[in-house]
């Protein structure tokens, strides 16, 4: 396995096995961008392709360099084992677009239902059922807004993906991490350095405002509704959302009116703010989960203890009013 161009961290050989297993190499095929890179909006248009599988395995590497544990490492290579095509539209669609947890379910039993997974596993002295939650290891993941490898992992894959920062601007935020105990004596990531710390923190808060945009809240909401009248109509069923993203597509495609909704869904291209282009058919509210980031300092805190500004802007992020209605065409 080639060290990760991000975090140049070699696992254990049989990680390269594990990887392997179907159920993995599925991810290759499933976006982290939710299904939004598929529209014409401009925020998409020059994202680079970032798949669950690359977003996997780079936690699974920062949680190996930091703990050093098999166990912790492989929860985290699998916590996104059970996420659909289209990722969390997916949770749209089940109702779920504020936690955004739904696609979470049936993890444990993908992992254990893999002979060859658990094979793996075992002959390398680790029980399956140890890396069937990541919640389990504060490092693989925790309460946010805190630093975790997973909240890590897909702030620097988005701030290289959306072109927001060059792989050698986020390799001096990975060098600068350490291990520390929070508040609630845990292990937790934490900066060395204030400054890096505010600057990890603003880029993070980048990302955060394009996780909740018009535009990637609109698309996600469109494409679950796509997806909905698709599962209605008999085009599609739950086993097909569990597939790849490409034959997903290809089945929506081969319907005569999905066809048509996906061509529409893909001419998605500027936000509509004015009623009089809005039509009312098209308008939606959409109230979708804020991720955010307040990462600790060693020896200091909380950065919005420490920086009063940082603390005013992601408050005012946190406070930002999504009752609005958004429209697009």
């Amino acid at each position: 396995m080639k060290p990760d161009r991000r975090y140049g961290e070699r696992l254990p050989a049989y990680f390269d096995a594990l990887c392997a297993a179907p159920e993995m190499t599925r991810l290759r095929d499933v976006g982290m961008n939710c299904g939004c890179e598929y529209t014409s909006f401009k925020l998409f248009r020059r994202i680079k392709p970032y798949s669950r599988f690359e977003h996997s395995l780079s936690t699974a590497q920062i949680v190996w360099h930091f703990t050093g544990d098999p166990v912790q490492a492989a929860a985290a290579l699998f916590h996104d084992i059970a996420t659909p095509a289209f990722s969390h539209s997916v949770d749209f669609l089940r109702g779920d677009s504020l936690r955004q947890e739904s696609t979470e379910a049936g993890t444990d039993r993908i992992i254990l239902s893999s002979k060859e997974i658990c094979r793996i596993l075992r002959e390398n002295g680790i029980a399956p059922e140890d890396v069937v939650d990541y919640h389990r290891y504060p490092i693989a993941d925790n309460q946010a807004p805190r630093l975790s490898a997973d909240r890590l992992e897909y702030t620097l894959g988005n701030l290289l993906h959306y072109r927001l920062r060059a792989p050698g601007f986020l390799r001096r935020y990975y060098l600068d991490l350490t291990l520390t105990e929070n508040e609630d004596e845990e292990p937790e990531l934490a900066f060395r350095d204030v400054l890096t710390a505010i600057a990890f923190g603003y880029d993070a808060l980048k990302c955060s405002r394009i996780y909740v945009s018009p535009e990637d809240r609109y698309a996600m909401q469109m494409l679950s509704e796509l997806l909905k009248r698709a599962l209605d109509r008999g085009v599609i069923g739950e086993d097909d959302l569990m597939g790849t993203e490409p034959q997903l597509i290809r089945k929506l495609q081969s319907d005569p009116s999905s066809k048509t909704e996906w061509k529409r869904f893909r001419a998605l291209k500027r936000m509509v703010t004015e009623e009089c282009d809005a039509p009312v058919e098209l308008r939606r509210v959409i109230p979708a989960k804020k991720r955010c980031i307040d990462p600790l300092v060693e020896g200091r805190g909380r950065l919005s203890a420490i920086c009063r500004e940082f603390e005013a802007d992601l408050n005012l992020f946190l406070q930002e009013d999504q009752s609005g209605w958004l429209c697009a065409k």
